[in-house]
């Protein structure tokens, strides 16, 4: 008897959900959590957000821009942006301003209106503004003075809780076990955690078997394969 082959799976995209009950508070990222909902509390109308990758600067960000009316947009358009109108916002939420170039002018800009305006503005980087290559003397001091807050790397506490609500969105059954093991193999970030839920999720529809340790050590080969292949 021929071996049934395996289930078709459809690739249908699953939303990354930036919904306040979405956000998992743990000690890496108690103190930004604090500080946005200490909101408009602040010390001043700009606030620096800085973390690595996948840390959760940009799920903190929406549930604050939601919270507020904010307008988001990535620093790289602020050229195409409509500076006044969007001073004229409740507040501003700005992405991954250290990986934006040639904006300096309108950052600056921006960072002027928002004064006069007295509107809030919140800029989301990776790094501090001394990293970030600016030329422009009085953008980078205004950005040193403004407060910042941190999100550090996901701690092992905070990524088995972010695996199994991951599991748990995905109707998802897996035993305490593979979360354990996933958890201390997988990068410390929340985007790993999706990446590594997702993949799960599509191996266990084309066998149309349970996700075991087995399983998701095989998933977490290729994926470590296809990373490495991607570096090369």
């Amino acid at each position: 008897m021929k071996p049934f082959p395996a289930q078709l799976t459809l690739d249908l995209p699953v939303e990354t959900r930036y919904g306040r009950e979405d956000f998992l508070v743990s000690p890496s990222n108690a103190r930004a959590w604090d500080t946005f909902e200490s909101w408009p509390n602040w010390p001043d109308r700009v606030l620096l957000l800085l973390g690595p990758t996948g840390a959760g600067k940009s799920h903190l960000g929406a549930i604050w821009a939601a919270q507020v009316g904010a307008r988001i947009l990535p620093a790289s358009q602020l050229p195409l942006a409509d500076l006044p109108g969007l001073a004229r916002a409740p507040a501003i939420l700005l992405e991954n301003a250290d990986g934006a170039r040639g904006v300096e002018k309108e950052l600056f800009h921006l960072l002027n209106l928002v004064r006069e305006s007295e509107t809030f503005l919140v800029i989301t980087a990776r790094s501090w503004p001394d990293s970030w290559g600016l030329v422009t003397r009085d953008l980078l001091s205004r950005l040193r003075l403004a407060p910042a807050v941190e999100i550090s790397e996901p701690d092992d506490a905070l990524v088995r809780a972010v695996l199994v609500k991951l599991f748990v969105d995905r109707q998802l059954v897996v035993d305490t076990s593979v979360v354990e093991y996933l958890a201390v193999r997988i990068e410390r970030s929340l985007d790993a955690a999706r990446a590594i839920v997702e993949a799960l999720d599509r191996e266990a529809l084309a066998r149309s078997k349970p996700i075991t340790r087995p399983v998701a050590a095989e998933v977490l080969r290729r994926l470590d394969g296809e990373g490495a292949g991607d570096a090369s």
